[in-house]
């Protein structure tokens, strides 16, 4: 099997049971090849309540010269961050079909640290 295909599949199976609700909004993250962007989602009424990627400025005069691990690491520190100003403490992770190891999970134990609960 193809390894996007593969993703895909393992995307769909991931999002049967994960969904975000206004108690409990969902954080989805996409990995790119430098890259990696994160949101949180209230799938009730179809609404991105926070989002941050290492493209935006205030992340990325921080992320200068680090490995992407790091970058993933500052972006779930930032994100968990601006969550908790919006009074929003408890997630739904969707890993998207990744598996959890690497950026993916650098990122959801960032974001645990500094207060978000999954």
């Amino acid at each position: 099997m193809d390894s996007r295909l593969a993703q895909k599949v393992r995307h769909r199976r991931v999002r049967k049971k994960v969904i975000g609700t206004a108690l409990r909004p969902r954080l989805c993250v996409f990995r790119s090849l430098n890259h990696i962007y994160a949101q949180i989602i209230d799938d009730s009424r179809g609404q991105t309540l926070v989002s941050m990627s290492t493209l935006d400025p205030e992340v990325r005069d921080k992320v200068g010269g680090m490995v992407k691990v790091k970058k993933a690491e500052l972006l779930g520190s930032m994100l968990a961050q601006k969550a908790l100003e919006e009074r929003i403490n408890c997630v739904v992770f969707d890993r998207r079909g990744y598996k959890y190891h690497g950026r993916i999970k650098a990122l959801a134990e960032a974001a645990r640290k500094v207060g978000l609960e999954f």
